[in-house]
């Protein structure tokens, strides 16, 4: 299949509903948590994304082109260990230092492509990354930390899924299997998640949801957030670099900030205007003209080799 030709503004669009359906996941995560194991509620998140992708369109999973299983699992891998880590790593983190610690992976990103790929990344687009970065740091510290001890394991590990995430990120836009078949690698990545948190569940069953709500909630966690989330990644990195992506990604803060005033009436604080300033400033570096995504660039995958001589 012909990888489409780029089409920023549908990229940059994707990436946003990408941001805001995973800001949402994150107090329908918390308050699930409380009640089910990570393990299970990860198993059964990632596990019914798959199935429902899968039964959708069969057809994109046959004959598949050489690489492309590979890829989608080396991807899920990537991710479900990332999540896996943080997720547990959350018990013994203040929110806002894992949330700080895992938004590092907008630096992570480009430092990787450089050393890893030989990537070039624009001082524009590393100016956007930094301010990103200063949001993260806004919303933790001006929102207060929680208190307690910081565990050293623990902030190692959030850290080591900031570094996954970039990888994930990284290899998302620059694997052909991942921009010639998107839909097939997201449903292979999906089902390679369920079917590793779906090991560590297994020892002691899962644990399904136990009321209407609950199910509701996994509903939404499973079809909006990781079907139609990962979907919407996986075509909007067709359409735009990785660490371009990774900074529009980087608004998840600001999409839970505006969604715990809107839902639960938490007020409007100088850390919202502030972090929220940043991160938009960052974005419109990202897709004003003269940025890598504005008008009259074009938006490809890694640039190939000079011909020697």
């Amino acid at each position: 299949m012909p990888v489409p030709a780029p089409r920023p503004v549908v990229g940059i669009l994707l990436l946003i509903f990408v941001s805001a359906a995973w800001g949402s996941a994150f107090p329908l995560m918390k308050d699930l948590i409380a009640r089910m194991p990570v393990a299970d509620l990860l198993a059964e998140r990632y596990g019914i994304a798959a199935l429902v992708l899968a039964a959708l369109r069969p057809g994109r999973l046959r004959r598949l082109p050489e690489g492309t299983w590979p890829a989608g699992v080396l991807l899920g891998l990537l991710f479900g260990v990332g999540q896996t880590a943080q997720a547990v790593a959350l018990h013994d983190l203040p929110s806002s230092v894992s949330g700080f610690t895992v938004g590092s992976h907008v630096v992570i990103t480009p430092v990787l492509g450089l050393v890893l790929l030989g990537a070039r990344t624009s001082p524009r687009v590393w100016a956007a990354a930094a301010l990103a970065m200063a949001a993260m740091a806004v919303f933790a510290v001006l929102r207060g930390a929680e208190g307690g001890h910081v565990s050293p394991p623990a902030l190692a590990a959030t850290l080591l899924s900031a570094v996954l995430y970039a990888a994930h990120t990284l290899v998302l836009g620059n694997s052909p299997a991942a921009r010639q078949n998107a839909y097939a690698v997201t449903v292979i990545q999906l089902g390679t998640i369920a079917v590793m948190t779906g090991v560590l569940a297994a020892p002691d069953g899962l644990t399904p949801p136990a009321t209407p709500g609950d199910w509701a909630a996994l509903g939404h966690l499973s079809i909006v957030v990781c079907a139609l989330g990962f979907l919407a990644r996986s075509w909007g990195q067709v359409h735009v670099p990785p660490v371009s992506a990774a900074v529009i990604l980087s608004a998840q803060p600001l999409w839970v900030t505006a969604l715990a005033v809107a839902l639960y009436g938490e007020p409007l604080t100088v850390s919202v205007f502030l972090g929220g300033g940043l991160i938009a400033l960052s974005m419109l570096l990202i897709v004003l003209p003269g940025g890598p995504l504005g008008p009259g660039r074009r938006v490809a995958g890694p640039v190939p080799p000079r011909p020697s001589g």
